[in-house]
């Protein structure tokens, strides 16, 4: 089953899907193997990986290597992170065509200007709706897989201008929305935002939308799709041990334990090289 095909059955599903973050092939290998339903390749996660802020600031390019491999080492669905698309419609249809031979099962596309601003850090500035709608036009007419989700992002922070712009999306052809956590600020918010769109939405689990219970998670679902950021996990565990390990010279008495050789050579498929030595190698 292609994995298009594979993240159209999970929206149809009756469970909540969740999904986490990966940012490079070894992050992608972990969300697998936890059994999560989905990988995020998210854009600010694959920014930090390079060692910069979610300012924009590496290129589709660049964006499409790291995701590439995301795709290569999972073995669940991908949804990559487009950014704005790269720039107006007809660049955002170049990048739905350059992102879908890699194997992304979704696509995430949001309605800032280029270059886009984090929302967490900064007031997002976004287009009219009127060239969002187009945006999102053109991707449907750009992808080349019918079951290719195309998932329309909003980062306005308002609610009744997220709704306006999200039913509009929909209604242009996006399969599912989003929103960002600054906008919806309650979970009433996320249902009304969820029911006017009419489509699935996929939701950040940050902040207070964690704190949603397993009843509130399945009312704001037509499907939704709950992800959970990994950098951060990431980055403190490092941060930690590191400053542990300069402290003490030693591996020993670590915060957060480190995986043994063994279990990482085989987690990482050393097993399976050596067979494919033994069969083809004389």
């Amino acid at each position: 089953m292609r994995m298009t095909t594979r993240l159209r059955a999970i929206m149809r599903g009756k469970d909540l899907p969740y999904g986490a973050a990966a940012y490079d092939g070894l992050t992608s290998k972990l969300v697998s193997e936890a059994g999560f339903d989905f990988i995020l390749a998210a854009g600010g996660q694959i920014a930090a990986s390079f060692g910069l802020p979610d300012a924009e600031l590496y290129s589709m390019t660049e964006n499409l290597q790291a995701t590439r491999r995301i795709v290569a080492s999972g073995s669940i669905p991908v949804i990559a992170d487009c950014d704005t698309g790269y720039g107006n419609a007809i660049n955002l249809m170049r990048t739905v065509r350059e992102f879908e031979q890699i194997g992304v099962a979704g696509l995430l596309l949001e309605d800032q200007v280029v270059p886009k601003r984090c929302p967490a850090m900064a007031d997002p500035e976004i287009i009219s709706i009127e060239e969002g709608v187009g945006k999102i036009r053109a991707a449907v007419a750009a992808r080349v897989d019918p079951d290719l989700v195309i998932i329309a992002r909003s980062d306005a922070t308002d609610v009744v201008e997220a709704c306006s712009r999200l039913k509009a999306y929909a209604a242009a052809g996006a399969d599912m929305v989003f929103t960002i956590n600054r906008c919806a600020k309650s979970y009433d918010d996320l249902r009304h935002i969820r029911e006017v769109a009419g489509v699935p939405m996929l939701i950040h689990l940050m902040g207070w939308v964690e704190q949603l219970s397993e009843a509130e998670r399945r009312s704001v679902a037509g499907c939704a799709f709950f992800g959970f950021p990994t950098v951060l996990t990431v980055a403190q565990a490092m941060r930690l041990n590191l400053a542990t390990m300069h402290r003490t010279k030693s591996t020993a008495q670590l915060p957060v334990p480190t995986m043994t050789l063994h279990d990482f050579e085989k987690f990482i498929g050393f097993p399976q090289i050596a067979e494919l030595q033994r069969e083809y190698i004389p």
